[in-house]
């Protein structure tokens, strides 16, 4: 796929994926939730389910919504709010550790660029741009396993890891589609592009998809 194709293939996309579960971060952040509980989301995100994560985010969310707020919270409290998200002691004293930062620093207000966001502890490349673009609706783009996954098998990069797809796709995608694109393939990628024999029966891309790396196929 050339990244002239996928102005082809973005329609067929959305179709398909519209019968597909939505990623829960996505639709939280449609509910007009602030930086601040995407970012925290975010993290609670990492390695664990999307029903878990929403659980916990609510947990969390209803002792404290706000940097200041959850700053406040001894870290065994949330522990027990985020439970049973994976790492959950890590990550609450990360997320503690990250609410102090941002009181004491910025404060209390979630930065807005990914180059700000990277010096929080615990902040990756991935976490960055979800919050640029889910928090304050700017471009980016979110490049998890799937996105890497994909895209490297669609034959539009040619990359080793994320964050060479992330700055590849930056260089060849053009921006309408950047904010989109994580939703759509992590949607895409549970439902019909799975790591291992993907559903290509029943894909509407076939006609686009250079199929890398497909030894067998459903």
């Amino acid at each position: 796929m050339s990244p002239k194709e996928l102005s082809k293939a973005w329609p067929l996309l959305k179709r398909q994926v519209k019968g597909l579960h939505v990623p829960w971060l996505d639709s939280f952040a449609s509910a007009d939730r602030d930086p601040f509980t995407a970012l925290v989301s975010c993290l609670l995100s990492l390695r664990t389910k999307d029903k878990v994560t929403g659980e916990a985010s609510e947990r969390l969310y209803s002792l404290a919504s706000d940097p200041a707020s959850i700053y406040g919270l001894p870290v065994k409290t949330i522990e027990k709010a985020i439970y049973p998200v994976g790492f959950y002691r890590v990550k609450a004293a990360t997320i503690k550790k990250l609410c102090g930062v941002l009181v004491k620093r910025y404060n209390s207000k979630v930065p807005d660029t990914i180059e700000e966001l990277l010096k929080l502890d615990g902040v990756g490349r991935k976490t960055a741009n979800l919050v640029v673009t889910l928090g304050y609706g700017k471009p980016g783009i979110c490049v998890d396993t799937h996105v890497h996954r994909i895209t490297n098998r669609w034959g539009l990069v040619s990359t080793k890891n994320p964050t060479e797809t992330e700055f590849r796709l930056r260089e060849t995608v053009p921006q309408k589609y950047w904010i989109a694109l994580n939703g759509m393939l992590v949607a895409f990628g549970q439902g019909i592009c799975k790591p291992l024999s993907p559903l290509c029966s029943n894909c509407d891309l076939n006609e686009y998809c250079a199929k890398v790396g497909v030894v067998k196929s459903r």
